[in-house]
């Protein structure tokens, strides 16, 4: 059971690692570690579970049972309860209560992220709420537990929340328009967000779709080196942080992006992967990969419902500028996703393939 109360800095200090952070980003981190209750004789996990929690014992005594140990105990407030209980995944141990007991959660992944930041001497957390304590950090927290994000370098992630500018929106403003070039990339910090696209058939704009706290647009234009291919405007008033054309490619699109070869590409899509071919239909029809599936780059977020997570995607077009904003947009996303180097137009022989 989860109990509502506020964990606060202090009591997360007698605890490892929370002991070793900076003042600042301890009281942040504080916000997202959750207080939980569990009755006696139930079981906290089991050996061999998949968890990404990190745990700590409060309050109470658990027994640990480890293959080939006797049983051990973990008593509240004793030394070794200081430490994560049975740390890794998959578990080693199965934990249960031996009486009502009290423990301490956290996403492994944001910790460790955070640890990282602190131990590095990469900016303080609180520097990312600025003045919208209405908003909170959840803008931050959700770019934290992102996968994608886990994979640009600390230095990266220190200059890019460095040179983040911070703008406010009233609502019905148009943040980016339809057909201008791609300047900036931006991330939701508070407010809701409408994007639409225009058509020949349809000079309104047809709504594609609707974003909030911690969602991100813009990226396509600045990867593909192309015109904005939609509209997106302020539904509410709203903060949004910015990051220009030059460092958003230098310092996130790069770390990002995992570029094959044609022969590494192939043996991806041998053992389960697929090719996804982004150009549009008409392109793909005069010539495309046999057993391709094709999504254009613009319908890649309307359409991501009808792509498999679990599925790992090589990502082609006729040179790499769509394949890229495309494949940056999955990764982003949770899925896994490669761009085929140099595109068709220097892997004709690709045509030839069969998937």
């Amino acid at each position: 059971m989860v109990d509502e109360r506020t964990v606060s800095p202090k009591l997360l200090r007698q605890f490892v690692p929370f002991d070793g952070l900076k003042r600042e980003n301890l009281a942040a981190l504080a916000q997202k570690v959750t207080l939980h209750s569990l009755a006696a004789g139930e079981v906290l996990f089991k050996q061999g579970a998949v968890d990404r929690r990190i745990l700590w014992l409060l309050s109470g005594r658990l027994e640990m049972l480890q293959p080939g140990q006797p049983p051990r105990t973990v008593s509240a407030g004793t030394t070794g309860a200081a430490d994560p209980l049975c740390p890794g995944s998959p578990r080693t141990a199965t934990v249960r209560a031996l009486e009502t007991v009290q423990y301490l959660s956290i996403d492994s992944e944001l910790l460790d992220v955070a640890i990282t930041w602190d131990q590095t001497g990469i900016y303080e957390v609180t520097e990312l709420k600025q003045e919208d304590e209405g908003a909170g950090d959840d803008w931050m927290t959700t770019l934290l537990t992102t996968k994608a994000f886990h994979r640009i370098p600390p230095a990266n992630l220190q200059a890019i929340f460095q040179r983040l500018e911070r703008v406010p929106y009233r609502a019905g403003e148009t943040v980016i328009r339809q057909g201008a070039d791609g300047d900036y990339f931006y991330v939701i910090v508070s407010g809701k967000c409408l994007v639409t696209r225009e058509s020949p058939l349809n000079r309104t704009g047809l709504k594609l779709a609707e974003l909030s706290t911690g969602d991100t647009f813009g990226e396509e234009a600045l990867l593909a080196d192309a015109k904005r291919n939609a509209t997106v405007s302020m539904l509410t008033d709203g903060v949004l942080m910015r990051l220009g054309l030059a460092d958003f490619r230098k310092l996130m699109s790069e770390p990002l992006l995992q570029r094959v070869s044609l022969e590494r590409a192939a043996d991806i899509v041998a053992h389960g992967g697929q090719w996804l071919d982004v150009r549009m239909p008409r392109e793909y029809q005069t010539h495309a990969i046999t057993g391709s599936l094709n999504v254009p780059l613009c319908f890649i977020r309307p359409k991501l419902s009808t792509l498999d997570r679990k599925v790992p995607y090589v990502v082609l077009c006729d040179t790499e500028r769509r394949s890229c904003a495309a494949a940056f947009i999955l990764v982003e996303l949770g899925f896994e996703a490669y761009v085929l180097t140099g595109g068709l137009n220097q892997n004709p022989q690709a045509l030839r393939r069969s998937a």
